[in-house]
């Protein structure tokens, strides 16, 4: 069995071009969803995930929303999710952690940051 897969779900393709990018050059496999049904769909098929990167401020079902559905979905109430988001106010991280997200991070990301924090969820 090889490494497990990083699922990124973002309704910005530059931001899913973007993080694929820095993600491959360390070797890290990727998948990318553009929207809740997306990612729900690649979440119930057999893609070896092993963390999910969610964006938070999505259209039509927001990230809040996903990671419910996420963790409501069998098997994937441990799935580890990564809340990312523009959003760095004050108490946005704690309302992330309290919908369901196991870590955040705000945009611009930081890439060693997030590095160490999907060495927690992966064999990086």
């Amino acid at each position: 069995m090889g490494k497990k897969q990083v699922l990124i779900v973002d309704d910005d393709t530059r931001n899913i071009f973007a993080l694929t990018a820095v993600l491959k050059s360390r070797s890290i496999r990727c998948l990318s969803a553009g929207s809740c049904a997306e990612a729900l769909h690649l979440l119930t098929g057999d893609h070896d995930i092993g963390v999910v990167l969610m964006d938070i401020m999505m259209p039509e079902i927001d990230g809040y929303e996903t990671m419910a559905a996420i963790r409501a979905l069998p098997g994937n109430q441990q799935l580890p999710v990564i809340a990312v988001t523009a959003n760095a106010m004050v108490g946005d991280r704690e309302k992330c952690l309290e919908a369901g997200a196991d870590d955040y991070i705000s945009k611009p990301i930081d890439v060693d940051k997030l590095l160490l924090q999907l060495q927690q969820y992966l064999s990086v």
